[in-house]
């Protein structure tokens, strides 16, 4: 099977001479469900953000390879129309504009959608993650609570249906009936033939989803260190980090 995504001895530093990435390397094929977890500081918000190509995270070794493509320089915008799309941990609140026009203006931009075409893909699709029409003449995440910051997100992945999704965290600060939501919508994802990369600290989120098909990735200062199953999932919940850490020999 083609690799969707290949990360290749990737290294980041953020700032003049802080690395945070340390030689990671990780393969990942169509329609696979992977697992990134880790401590605090150990890298996986990094991770996703340097994929996605936010220019505070600089590249000095490896490479990022989509489709066989090497990604390095391109440009987050040139990125999401390859399919590459990102959930953010705390998306940001951006007073003025209104979450109709800049779903629209998503579709028509990265999708290359009709105008009046958009009005009625934005409208069906919001239904499905708990949003009415009413509620997108809203200012973006303006007054969100944590569940419909994330349900928003979830959003945009449904209507520019990329090939790689990524989340930072989806679990973090929200309700229990927004993250059952979450990890359904996840499911309908994978099914549909998405590849997901989720980042998270927790496995709860993994509720809805074939543990059959999850891949673990654990992260440690800057590399992977272990890979597993939904198994390895329930060892980190109940032992924790520096247990497993311990137990592994990962310290050394």
């Amino acid at each position: 099977m083609n690799q969707l995504l290949k990360l290749e001895n990737l290294r980041v530093s953020v700032g003049t001479d802080k690395e945070i990435l340390k030689g990671l390397d990780l393969e990942v094929h169509p329609g696979e469900f992977h697992v990134i977890m880790g401590p605090n500081g150990s890298g996986k918000t990094t991770l996703g953000l340097t994929i996605m190509g936010h220019p505070n995270y600089k590249i000095i070794g490896g490479k990022i390879l989509f489709e066989g493509r090497e990604i390095n320089k391109l440009a987050p915008d040139e990125r999401a129309r390859l399919g590459i799309f990102m959930a953010f941990q705390a998306p940001e609140a951006i007073e003025g504009v209104k979450i109709i026009d800049y779903l629209r203006l998503l579709l028509e931009k990265v999708k290359g959608v009709d105008r009046l075409k958009s009005h009625d893909m934005v409208i069906e699709k919001a239904k499905e993650v708990w949003f009415t029409e009413k509620e997108l003449a809203r200012d973006i995440n303006l007054g969100f609570s944590g569940g419909e910051r994330k349900r928003f997100e979830i959003l945009q992945a449904l209507l520019l249906d990329p090939k790689l999704v990524i989340l930072d965290e989806p679990d973090s600060g929200v309700d229990v009936d927004s993250l059952s939501l979450i990890s359904i919508k996840l499911h309908e994802l994978q099914k549909q033939g998405k590849t997901i990369l989720l980042i998270t600290h927790y496995g709860r989120i993994l509720q809805h989803v074939d543990p059959s098909q999850v891949q673990v990735h654990i992260i440690k200062d800057g590399k992977i260190v272990m890979h597993g199953r939904e198994e390895l999932v329930r060892e980190i919940e109940n032992k924790g980090f520096k247990k497993v850490f311990e137990e592994c020999g990962c310290n050394e």
